[in-house]
Protein backbone atom coordinates (compact mmCIF):
# COMPACT_ATOMS: atom_id res chain seq x y z
CA UNK A 1 0.00 0.00 0.00
CA UNK A 2 1.42 3.36 -1.00
CA UNK A 3 0.59 5.69 1.89
CA UNK A 4 0.38 9.48 1.75
CA UNK A 5 0.27 12.25 4.34
CA UNK A 6 -0.66 15.87 4.92
CA UNK A 7 1.84 18.69 5.16
CA UNK A 8 1.36 18.92 8.92
CA UNK A 9 2.06 15.22 9.36
CA UNK A 10 5.23 15.50 7.27
CA UNK A 11 6.47 18.53 9.17
CA UNK A 12 5.90 16.85 12.53
CA UNK A 13 7.85 13.80 11.38
CA UNK A 14 10.66 15.96 10.02
CA UNK A 15 10.91 17.84 13.32
CA UNK A 16 11.16 14.60 15.26
CA UNK A 17 13.83 13.22 12.93
CA UNK A 18 15.88 16.43 12.77
CA UNK A 19 16.14 16.45 16.56
CA UNK A 20 18.17 13.23 16.27
CA UNK A 21 20.45 14.24 13.39
CA UNK A 22 23.16 16.82 12.71
CA UNK A 23 21.87 20.06 11.23
CA UNK A 24 21.42 19.94 7.45
CA UNK A 25 21.26 16.15 7.20
CA UNK A 26 17.74 15.99 5.81
CA UNK A 27 18.43 18.64 3.18
CA UNK A 28 21.60 16.82 2.19
CA UNK A 29 19.69 13.53 1.80
CA UNK A 30 16.92 15.19 -0.20
CA UNK A 31 19.34 17.00 -2.52
CA UNK A 32 21.37 13.85 -3.16
CA UNK A 33 18.26 11.87 -4.05
CA UNK A 34 16.96 14.64 -6.29
CA UNK A 35 20.30 14.96 -8.08
CA UNK A 36 20.45 11.21 -8.66
CA UNK A 37 16.99 11.13 -10.25
CA UNK A 38 17.85 14.11 -12.45
CA UNK A 39 21.14 12.53 -13.50
CA UNK A 40 19.26 9.44 -14.65
CA UNK A 41 16.85 11.61 -16.62
CA UNK A 42 19.71 13.46 -18.29
CA UNK A 43 21.36 10.19 -19.26
CA UNK A 44 18.13 9.20 -20.96
CA UNK A 45 17.66 12.55 -22.70
CA UNK A 46 21.29 13.40 -23.57
CA UNK A 47 23.10 10.14 -23.01
CA UNK A 48 25.18 11.73 -20.25
CA UNK A 49 25.10 14.37 -17.54
CA UNK A 50 28.22 16.18 -18.76
CA UNK A 51 27.33 19.05 -21.10
CA UNK A 52 23.62 18.93 -20.41
CA UNK A 53 21.71 22.06 -19.48
CA UNK A 54 19.74 22.30 -16.21
CA UNK A 55 17.55 25.22 -15.17
CA UNK A 56 16.63 25.81 -11.53
CA UNK A 57 13.59 27.85 -10.48
CA UNK A 58 14.39 28.71 -6.89
CA UNK A 59 12.15 30.05 -4.14
CA UNK A 60 13.25 31.41 -0.80
CA UNK A 61 12.57 28.47 1.52
CA UNK A 62 14.06 25.06 2.23
CA UNK A 63 12.56 23.77 -1.02
CA UNK A 64 14.79 26.24 -2.83
CA UNK A 65 17.73 25.01 -0.74
CA UNK A 66 17.12 21.41 -1.78
CA UNK A 67 17.05 22.57 -5.40
CA UNK A 68 20.27 24.60 -5.17
CA UNK A 69 22.21 21.80 -3.48
CA UNK A 70 20.98 19.32 -6.12
CA UNK A 71 22.04 21.78 -8.82
CA UNK A 72 25.48 21.96 -7.25
CA UNK A 73 25.82 18.17 -7.39
CA UNK A 74 24.83 18.15 -11.07
CA UNK A 75 27.24 20.99 -11.83
CA UNK A 76 30.08 18.97 -10.31
CA UNK A 77 29.26 16.24 -12.82
CA UNK A 78 29.69 18.69 -15.69
CA UNK A 79 26.15 19.94 -16.25
CA UNK A 80 25.61 23.60 -17.10
CA UNK A 81 23.35 24.72 -14.25
CA UNK A 82 21.65 28.11 -14.12
CA UNK A 83 19.30 29.27 -11.37
CA UNK A 84 16.54 31.86 -11.42
CA UNK A 85 16.29 33.28 -7.91
CA UNK A 86 12.62 34.18 -7.60
CA UNK A 87 12.41 34.85 -3.87
CA UNK A 88 13.41 37.92 -1.92
CA UNK A 89 16.25 35.81 -0.57
CA UNK A 90 17.90 32.50 -1.42
CA UNK A 91 19.15 29.69 0.80
CA UNK A 92 22.67 30.90 1.59
CA UNK A 93 24.38 27.52 1.86
CA UNK A 94 22.70 26.13 -1.25
CA UNK A 95 23.52 29.19 -3.34
CA UNK A 96 27.15 29.17 -2.19
CA UNK A 97 27.43 25.47 -3.06
CA UNK A 98 25.99 26.05 -6.54
CA UNK A 99 28.34 28.93 -7.32
CA UNK A 100 31.33 27.04 -5.94
CA UNK A 101 30.50 24.11 -8.26
CA UNK A 102 30.51 26.39 -11.30
CA UNK A 103 26.78 27.02 -11.53
CA UNK A 104 25.29 30.42 -12.29
CA UNK A 105 22.45 32.32 -10.62
CA UNK A 106 20.59 35.58 -11.09
CA UNK A 107 17.41 37.33 -10.02
CA UNK A 108 14.12 36.83 -11.82
CA UNK A 109 13.78 38.39 -15.24
CA UNK A 110 10.91 37.13 -17.40
CA UNK A 111 12.81 37.29 -20.71
CA UNK A 112 15.90 35.58 -19.28
CA UNK A 113 13.78 32.92 -17.59
CA UNK A 114 11.89 32.18 -20.81
CA UNK A 115 15.14 31.83 -22.75
CA UNK A 116 16.59 29.57 -20.06
CA UNK A 117 13.57 27.27 -20.08
CA UNK A 118 13.67 27.06 -23.87
CA UNK A 119 17.25 25.74 -23.73
CA UNK A 120 17.19 23.47 -20.69
CA UNK A 121 17.13 19.69 -20.90
CA UNK A 122 15.70 19.51 -17.38
CA UNK A 123 13.92 22.22 -15.38
CA UNK A 124 13.72 21.90 -11.60
CA UNK A 125 10.73 23.57 -9.99
CA UNK A 126 11.94 24.55 -6.52
CA UNK A 127 9.69 27.56 -6.05
CA UNK A 128 7.29 26.44 -3.33
CA UNK A 129 7.35 23.35 -1.13
CA UNK A 130 4.76 21.69 1.08
CA UNK A 131 4.23 24.89 3.06
CA UNK A 132 2.70 26.65 0.07
CA UNK A 133 -1.05 27.14 -0.22
CA UNK A 134 -3.49 29.24 -2.20
CA UNK A 135 -2.63 31.24 -5.29
CA UNK A 136 1.05 31.65 -6.13
CA UNK A 137 2.38 35.15 -5.59
CA UNK A 138 4.52 36.84 -8.19
CA UNK A 139 6.90 36.15 -9.76
CA UNK A 140 6.19 32.51 -8.87
CA UNK A 141 2.91 32.54 -10.80
CA UNK A 142 4.60 33.81 -13.96
CA UNK A 143 7.36 31.21 -13.69
CA UNK A 144 4.80 28.45 -13.19
CA UNK A 145 3.10 29.52 -16.41
CA UNK A 146 6.43 29.69 -18.25
CA UNK A 147 7.20 26.05 -17.40
CA UNK A 148 4.37 25.02 -19.73
CA UNK A 149 6.59 26.15 -22.62
CA UNK A 150 9.77 24.45 -21.41
CA UNK A 151 11.47 22.35 -24.05
CA UNK A 152 12.82 19.76 -21.62
CA UNK A 153 11.50 17.70 -18.75
CA UNK A 154 9.96 19.57 -15.84
CA UNK A 155 10.79 18.06 -12.45
CA UNK A 156 8.89 19.30 -9.41
CA UNK A 157 10.85 19.34 -6.17
CA UNK A 158 8.75 17.68 -3.43
CA UNK A 159 5.45 19.05 -4.83
CA UNK A 160 4.60 21.08 -7.96
CA UNK A 161 4.41 24.78 -7.11
CA UNK A 162 0.78 25.85 -6.93
CA UNK A 163 -0.49 22.44 -5.76
CA UNK A 164 -1.67 22.11 -2.17
CA UNK A 165 0.35 19.20 -0.81
CA UNK A 166 -2.37 18.07 1.60
CA UNK A 167 -5.46 18.19 -0.60
CA UNK A 168 -4.39 18.43 -4.23
CA UNK A 169 -6.18 21.75 -4.67
CA UNK A 170 -4.96 24.11 -7.38
CA UNK A 171 -5.96 27.76 -7.09
CA UNK A 172 -4.50 29.63 -10.03
CA UNK A 173 -1.27 29.02 -11.98
CA UNK A 174 0.57 25.82 -11.11
CA UNK A 175 3.52 23.90 -12.47
CA UNK A 176 2.56 20.84 -14.52
CA UNK A 177 5.49 18.48 -14.08
CA UNK A 178 6.53 15.40 -16.01
CA UNK A 179 7.99 14.02 -12.79
CA UNK A 180 7.75 14.95 -9.12
CA UNK A 181 10.57 13.92 -6.77
CA UNK A 182 9.07 13.93 -3.31
CA UNK A 183 10.95 13.51 -0.04
CA UNK A 184 10.32 11.25 2.95
CA UNK A 185 6.75 10.21 2.13
CA UNK A 186 4.09 10.69 -0.50
CA UNK A 187 1.96 13.79 -0.04
CA UNK A 188 -1.79 13.30 -0.30
CA UNK A 189 -2.12 16.09 -2.87
CA UNK A 190 0.20 14.27 -5.28
CA UNK A 191 -2.24 11.36 -5.60
CA UNK A 192 -5.54 13.25 -5.84
CA UNK A 193 -6.70 15.42 -8.72
CA UNK A 194 -6.33 18.14 -9.67
CA UNK A 195 -2.93 17.95 -7.96
CA UNK A 196 -2.16 14.49 -9.34
CA UNK A 197 -2.55 15.70 -12.91
CA UNK A 198 0.12 18.33 -12.21
CA UNK A 199 2.53 15.89 -10.55
CA UNK A 200 3.13 13.47 -13.43
CA UNK A 201 4.98 10.38 -12.27
CA UNK A 202 6.00 10.54 -8.61
CA UNK A 203 9.39 9.34 -7.39
CA UNK A 204 9.92 8.93 -3.64
CA UNK A 205 13.30 9.67 -2.05
CA UNK A 206 13.65 8.06 1.38
CA UNK A 207 15.16 10.45 3.91
CA UNK A 208 14.34 8.41 7.01
CA UNK A 209 10.90 9.72 8.03
CA UNK A 210 9.22 6.30 8.19
CA UNK A 211 9.46 5.62 11.97
CA UNK A 212 8.12 9.09 12.76
CA UNK A 213 5.05 9.08 10.52
CA UNK A 214 1.53 8.62 11.97
CA UNK A 215 -1.34 6.78 10.30
CA UNK A 216 -1.80 7.93 6.69
CA UNK A 217 -4.54 10.21 5.42
CA UNK A 218 -4.52 8.61 1.96
CA UNK A 219 -3.48 5.20 0.62
CA UNK A 220 -3.11 3.87 -2.91
CA UNK A 221 -3.49 0.08 -3.19
CA UNK A 222 -1.03 -1.73 -5.42
CA UNK A 223 -1.69 -4.79 -7.54
CA UNK A 224 -0.29 -7.00 -4.78
CA UNK A 225 -2.63 -5.37 -2.25
CA UNK A 226 -5.64 -6.06 -4.46
CA UNK A 227 -4.53 -9.62 -5.16
CA UNK A 228 -4.27 -10.24 -1.42
CA UNK A 229 -7.83 -9.06 -0.82
CA UNK A 230 -9.56 -10.89 -3.65
CA UNK A 231 -11.37 -14.13 -2.79
CA UNK A 232 -10.09 -17.16 -4.68
CA UNK A 233 -12.26 -20.25 -5.21
CA UNK A 234 -11.08 -23.48 -3.60
CA UNK A 235 -11.84 -27.10 -4.26
CA UNK A 236 -14.93 -26.92 -2.05
CA UNK A 237 -16.35 -23.79 -3.71
CA UNK A 238 -19.77 -23.69 -5.28
CA UNK A 239 -21.79 -20.85 -6.79
CA UNK A 240 -23.35 -19.95 -3.45
CA UNK A 241 -20.04 -19.83 -1.59
CA UNK A 242 -18.59 -17.62 -4.33
CA UNK A 243 -21.40 -15.11 -3.84
CA UNK A 244 -24.85 -14.44 -5.25
CA UNK A 245 -25.38 -10.83 -6.32
CA UNK A 246 -28.75 -9.32 -7.10
CA UNK A 247 -28.93 -6.53 -9.66
CA UNK A 248 -31.92 -4.20 -9.88
CA UNK A 249 -31.15 -2.08 -12.91
CA UNK A 250 -32.38 -1.04 -16.31
CA UNK A 251 -35.78 0.00 -17.59
CA UNK A 252 -37.59 -0.07 -20.89
CA UNK A 253 -35.88 3.22 -21.76
CA UNK A 254 -32.40 2.40 -20.40
CA UNK A 255 -31.67 -1.18 -21.32
CA UNK A 256 -27.92 -0.95 -21.87
CA UNK A 257 -27.15 -0.24 -18.23
CA UNK A 258 -28.73 -3.57 -17.31
CA UNK A 259 -26.59 -5.53 -19.77
CA UNK A 260 -23.41 -3.76 -18.71
CA UNK A 261 -23.85 -4.05 -14.94
CA UNK A 262 -24.69 -7.75 -15.25
CA UNK A 263 -21.66 -8.18 -17.50
CA UNK A 264 -19.40 -6.59 -14.91
CA UNK A 265 -20.64 -8.98 -12.23
CA UNK A 266 -20.44 -12.09 -14.42
CA UNK A 267 -16.92 -11.32 -15.63
CA UNK A 268 -15.73 -10.40 -12.12
CA UNK A 269 -16.49 -13.90 -10.88
CA UNK A 270 -19.87 -13.78 -9.16
CA UNK A 271 -21.07 -17.27 -8.30
CA UNK A 272 -24.52 -16.30 -9.53
CA UNK A 273 -26.19 -13.15 -10.80
CA UNK A 274 -29.89 -12.66 -10.12
CA UNK A 275 -31.24 -9.86 -12.31
CA UNK A 276 -34.56 -8.14 -11.67
CA UNK A 277 -36.17 -5.51 -13.85
CA UNK A 278 -38.94 -4.83 -16.36
CA UNK A 279 -39.55 -7.11 -19.34
CA UNK A 280 -37.34 -5.52 -22.01
CA UNK A 281 -34.07 -5.32 -20.04
CA UNK A 282 -34.73 -8.86 -18.77
CA UNK A 283 -35.04 -10.05 -22.37
CA UNK A 284 -31.76 -8.39 -23.37
CA UNK A 285 -29.87 -9.68 -20.34
CA UNK A 286 -31.09 -13.22 -21.07
CA UNK A 287 -29.84 -12.90 -24.63
CA UNK A 288 -26.38 -11.50 -23.74
CA UNK A 289 -25.75 -13.19 -20.41
CA UNK A 290 -27.56 -16.55 -20.27
CA UNK A 291 -25.74 -17.28 -16.99
CA UNK A 292 -27.93 -14.74 -15.18
CA UNK A 293 -31.12 -15.82 -13.44
CA UNK A 294 -33.74 -13.23 -14.38
CA UNK A 295 -37.00 -12.01 -12.87
CA UNK A 296 -39.55 -9.63 -14.35
CA UNK A 297 -40.77 -7.46 -11.50
CA UNK A 298 -44.49 -6.94 -10.98
CA UNK A 299 -45.05 -3.22 -10.39
CA UNK A 300 -48.36 -3.95 -8.71
CA UNK A 301 -46.64 -5.86 -5.89
CA UNK A 302 -46.34 -4.31 -2.46
CA UNK A 303 -42.86 -3.13 -1.38
CA UNK A 304 -42.65 -6.08 1.03
CA UNK A 305 -43.26 -8.66 -1.70
CA UNK A 306 -41.72 -6.93 -4.73
CA UNK A 307 -38.46 -8.92 -4.58
CA UNK A 308 -39.85 -12.23 -3.29
CA UNK A 309 -39.47 -14.04 -6.62
CA UNK A 310 -35.85 -12.95 -7.06
CA UNK A 311 -34.52 -15.34 -4.42
CA UNK A 312 -31.87 -14.88 -1.78
CA UNK A 313 -28.81 -12.77 -2.58
CA UNK A 314 -25.72 -11.81 -0.60
CA UNK A 315 -25.47 -8.28 -1.98
CA UNK A 316 -27.43 -5.96 -4.26
CA UNK A 317 -26.53 -3.54 -7.04
CA UNK A 318 -29.18 -0.85 -7.35
CA UNK A 319 -29.70 1.90 -9.84
CA UNK A 320 -28.00 1.78 -13.26
CA UNK A 321 -30.67 2.76 -15.79
CA UNK A 322 -33.44 2.14 -13.26
CA UNK A 323 -35.27 5.42 -13.82
CA UNK A 324 -36.39 7.84 -11.14
CA UNK A 325 -40.20 7.54 -11.14
CA UNK A 326 -42.51 6.04 -8.49
CA UNK A 327 -41.93 2.45 -9.63
CA UNK A 328 -38.15 2.91 -9.45
CA UNK A 329 -38.53 4.42 -5.97
CA UNK A 330 -40.49 1.35 -4.87
CA UNK A 331 -37.69 -0.92 -6.12
CA UNK A 332 -35.08 1.21 -4.34
CA UNK A 333 -37.01 1.06 -1.07
CA UNK A 334 -37.39 -2.71 -1.34
CA UNK A 335 -33.69 -3.27 -2.07
CA UNK A 336 -32.46 -0.87 0.61
CA UNK A 337 -34.79 -2.47 3.17
CA UNK A 338 -32.83 -5.71 2.82
CA UNK A 339 -30.25 -6.86 5.36
CA UNK A 340 -27.40 -7.36 2.86
CA UNK A 341 -24.83 -4.92 1.47
CA UNK A 342 -26.17 -2.65 -1.28
CA UNK A 343 -24.27 -0.69 -3.91
CA UNK A 344 -26.21 2.38 -5.12
CA UNK A 345 -25.30 3.95 -8.46
CA UNK A 346 -26.69 6.24 -11.16
CA UNK A 347 -30.49 6.61 -10.91
CA UNK A 348 -30.34 5.02 -7.49
CA UNK A 349 -28.25 7.98 -6.33
CA UNK A 350 -30.84 10.41 -7.67
CA UNK A 351 -33.55 8.59 -5.71
CA UNK A 352 -31.44 8.65 -2.55
CA UNK A 353 -30.68 12.36 -3.00
CA UNK A 354 -34.43 13.02 -3.09
CA UNK A 355 -35.24 10.71 -0.20
CA UNK A 356 -32.48 10.38 2.40
CA UNK A 357 -34.66 8.04 4.47
CA UNK A 358 -33.70 5.30 2.01
CA UNK A 359 -30.23 5.27 3.61
CA UNK A 360 -31.52 4.53 7.11
CA UNK A 361 -30.27 0.99 7.23
CA UNK A 362 -27.88 -1.11 9.31
CA UNK A 363 -26.32 -3.22 6.55
CA UNK A 364 -23.36 -1.76 4.61
CA UNK A 365 -24.06 0.70 1.81
CA UNK A 366 -21.71 1.69 -1.00
CA UNK A 367 -22.43 4.82 -3.03
CA UNK A 368 -20.63 5.35 -6.36
CA UNK A 369 -21.30 8.92 -7.56
CA UNK A 370 -19.47 11.06 -10.04
CA UNK A 371 -18.99 14.71 -9.08
CA UNK A 372 -22.36 15.78 -10.44
CA UNK A 373 -24.21 13.10 -8.49
CA UNK A 374 -22.26 13.91 -5.34
CA UNK A 375 -23.19 17.56 -5.75
CA UNK A 376 -26.86 16.55 -5.51
CA UNK A 377 -26.23 14.29 -2.53
CA UNK A 378 -24.38 17.02 -0.61
CA UNK A 379 -26.11 20.07 -2.12
CA UNK A 380 -22.74 21.50 -3.10
CA UNK A 381 -21.87 22.96 -6.53
CA UNK A 382 -20.08 20.49 -8.76
CA UNK A 383 -17.14 22.80 -9.36
CA UNK A 384 -16.45 22.94 -5.63
CA UNK A 385 -16.34 19.15 -5.49
CA UNK A 386 -13.97 18.96 -8.46
CA UNK A 387 -11.68 21.53 -6.83
CA UNK A 388 -11.54 19.68 -3.49
CA UNK A 389 -12.34 16.06 -4.17
CA UNK A 390 -10.60 14.73 -1.07
CA UNK A 391 -12.50 16.98 1.31
CA UNK A 392 -15.88 16.24 -0.23
CA UNK A 393 -15.52 12.47 -0.45
CA UNK A 394 -14.61 12.42 3.25
CA UNK A 395 -17.59 14.62 4.06
CA UNK A 396 -19.92 12.39 2.05
CA UNK A 397 -18.80 9.23 3.83
CA UNK A 398 -19.35 10.82 7.24
CA UNK A 399 -22.61 12.57 6.44
CA UNK A 400 -24.25 9.71 4.55
CA UNK A 401 -22.98 6.88 6.75
CA UNK A 402 -21.74 4.92 3.74
CA UNK A 403 -18.67 3.90 1.83
CA UNK A 404 -18.37 6.45 -0.98
CA UNK A 405 -16.55 5.80 -4.25
CA UNK A 406 -16.15 9.12 -6.05
CA UNK A 407 -15.58 8.47 -9.75
CA UNK A 408 -13.41 10.71 -11.88
CA UNK A 409 -9.92 11.15 -13.25
CA UNK A 410 -8.70 9.84 -9.91
CA UNK A 411 -11.20 7.56 -8.23
CA UNK A 412 -11.42 7.95 -4.45
CA UNK A 413 -12.89 5.53 -1.91
CA UNK A 414 -13.81 6.93 1.50
CA UNK A 415 -15.16 5.42 4.67
CA UNK A 416 -15.35 7.25 7.98
CA UNK A 417 -12.25 6.86 10.19
CA UNK A 418 -10.29 5.15 7.39
CA UNK A 419 -7.64 6.53 5.00
CA UNK A 420 -9.11 7.62 1.69
CA UNK A 421 -8.02 5.14 -0.94
CA UNK A 422 -6.89 6.40 -4.34
CA UNK A 423 -7.03 4.26 -7.46
CA UNK A 424 -3.94 4.40 -9.68
CA UNK A 425 -5.15 2.38 -12.67
CA UNK A 426 -7.27 3.55 -15.57
CA UNK A 427 -7.05 5.46 -18.82
CA UNK A 428 -8.67 8.61 -20.22
CA UNK A 429 -10.59 6.32 -22.59
CA UNK A 430 -12.71 5.21 -19.62
CA UNK A 431 -14.59 8.49 -19.95
CA UNK A 432 -17.37 6.96 -22.04
CA UNK A 433 -20.96 6.01 -21.37
CA UNK A 434 -21.65 2.78 -19.51
CA UNK A 435 -18.27 2.14 -17.92
CA UNK A 436 -19.67 3.11 -14.52
CA UNK A 437 -22.33 0.40 -14.92
CA UNK A 438 -19.58 -2.17 -15.40
CA UNK A 439 -17.85 -0.88 -12.26
CA UNK A 440 -21.08 -1.33 -10.32
CA UNK A 441 -21.31 -4.95 -11.39
CA UNK A 442 -17.70 -5.67 -10.40
CA UNK A 443 -18.20 -4.08 -6.98
CA UNK A 444 -21.45 -5.96 -6.43
CA UNK A 445 -19.76 -9.27 -7.18
CA UNK A 446 -17.02 -8.54 -4.64
CA UNK A 447 -19.55 -7.48 -2.01
CA UNK A 448 -21.44 -10.73 -2.54
CA UNK A 449 -18.17 -12.65 -2.18
CA UNK A 450 -17.76 -11.24 1.32
CA UNK A 451 -15.48 -8.22 0.97
CA UNK A 452 -16.30 -5.16 3.04
CA UNK A 453 -17.65 -2.13 1.23
CA UNK A 454 -14.30 -0.37 1.63
CA UNK A 455 -12.29 -3.26 0.19
CA UNK A 456 -14.85 -4.17 -2.49
CA UNK A 457 -14.96 -0.62 -3.84
CA UNK A 458 -11.15 -0.26 -3.74
CA UNK A 459 -10.51 -3.57 -5.49
CA UNK A 460 -13.26 -3.00 -8.05
CA UNK A 461 -11.87 0.40 -9.00
CA UNK A 462 -8.40 -1.09 -9.48
CA UNK A 463 -9.67 -4.04 -11.58
CA UNK A 464 -11.95 -1.77 -13.62
CA UNK A 465 -9.09 0.59 -14.46
CA UNK A 466 -6.75 -2.26 -15.29
CA UNK A 467 -9.35 -3.88 -17.56
CA UNK A 468 -9.81 -0.57 -19.35
CA UNK A 469 -6.06 -0.28 -19.96
CA UNK A 470 -6.00 -3.81 -21.35
CA UNK A 471 -8.95 -3.13 -23.65
CA UNK A 472 -7.52 0.18 -24.83
CA UNK A 473 -4.12 -1.35 -25.56
CA UNK A 474 -5.53 -4.20 -27.60
CA UNK A 475 -5.76 -7.13 -25.22
CA UNK A 476 -2.43 -7.58 -23.44
CA UNK A 477 -2.35 -4.43 -21.34
CA UNK A 478 0.97 -3.28 -22.75
CA UNK A 479 2.49 -3.28 -19.28
CA UNK A 480 -0.70 -1.98 -17.71
CA UNK A 481 -0.12 -3.65 -14.35
CA UNK A 482 0.99 -1.47 -11.49
CA UNK A 483 1.48 2.25 -11.29
CA UNK A 484 1.82 3.99 -14.63
CA UNK A 485 5.40 5.12 -14.83
CA UNK A 486 7.62 5.90 -17.81
CA UNK A 487 11.22 4.73 -17.95
CA UNK A 488 13.58 7.13 -16.19
CA UNK A 489 15.24 7.99 -19.48
CA UNK A 490 11.99 8.52 -21.43
CA UNK A 491 11.51 11.54 -23.63
CA UNK A 492 9.37 14.48 -22.58
CA UNK A 493 6.68 13.40 -25.03
CA UNK A 494 6.01 10.29 -22.92
CA UNK A 495 4.52 12.66 -20.32
CA UNK A 496 5.60 10.46 -17.41
CA UNK A 497 2.81 8.52 -15.76
CA UNK A 498 -0.91 9.14 -15.53
CA UNK A 499 -1.50 6.57 -18.28
CA UNK A 500 0.61 8.74 -20.66
CA UNK A 501 -2.51 10.60 -21.80
CA UNK A 502 -3.80 7.59 -23.71
CA UNK A 503 -0.82 7.15 -26.05
CA UNK A 504 -0.60 3.65 -27.46
CA UNK A 505 -4.28 3.17 -26.71
CA UNK A 506 -7.49 3.31 -28.73
CA UNK A 507 -11.10 4.18 -27.93
CA UNK A 508 -13.08 1.55 -26.06
CA UNK A 509 -16.72 0.85 -25.32
CA UNK A 510 -18.05 -0.12 -21.91
CA UNK A 511 -18.61 -3.74 -22.94
CA UNK A 512 -14.92 -3.95 -23.94
CA UNK A 513 -14.06 -3.20 -20.32
CA UNK A 514 -16.34 -5.97 -19.05
CA UNK A 515 -14.83 -8.46 -21.48
CA UNK A 516 -11.28 -7.55 -20.34
CA UNK A 517 -11.95 -8.18 -16.65
CA UNK A 518 -10.70 -11.81 -16.68
CA UNK A 519 -7.44 -10.66 -18.28
CA UNK A 520 -7.08 -8.01 -15.57
CA UNK A 521 -7.63 -10.60 -12.85
CA UNK A 522 -5.00 -12.88 -14.41
CA UNK A 523 -2.47 -10.05 -14.06
CA UNK A 524 -2.96 -9.85 -10.28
Amino acid sequence: MRTAYTSDQIRTAETALMARLPEGTLMSRAAAGLAMVCANLLKGVRGRVYGSHVALLVGGGDNGGDTLYAGALLARRGARVEAVLAGSRAHEGGLAALLAAGGRAGPFDAARAGDLLARADVVLDGLVGIGGGGTLREPYGTLAELTAEAAGLVVAVDVPSGVDASSGRVEGPAVRAHLTVTFGAYKAGLLVDPGASHAGSVELVDIGLGPHLPGPEVAAPTGDDVAGLLPRPGAESDKYRRGVVGIAAGSDRYTGAAVLSVGGAVRAGAGMVRFASTAEPVRLVRARWPEAVTTVLDPSSSPDSLLEEVGRVQAWVLGPGLGTGPEAHAVARAVLSSDVPVLVDADGLTLVARDRTLLRRTAPTVLTPHAGELSRLLDVPREQIEAARLDHVRRAAAELGATVLLKGSTTLVAEEHRPVRVNTTGTPWLATGGTGDVLSGITGALLAAGLSGYDAASCAAYIHGLAARIAARGGDGGGARGDARADAGGRAEARYGGGDGGRGEAPIAALDVAEAIPAALRML
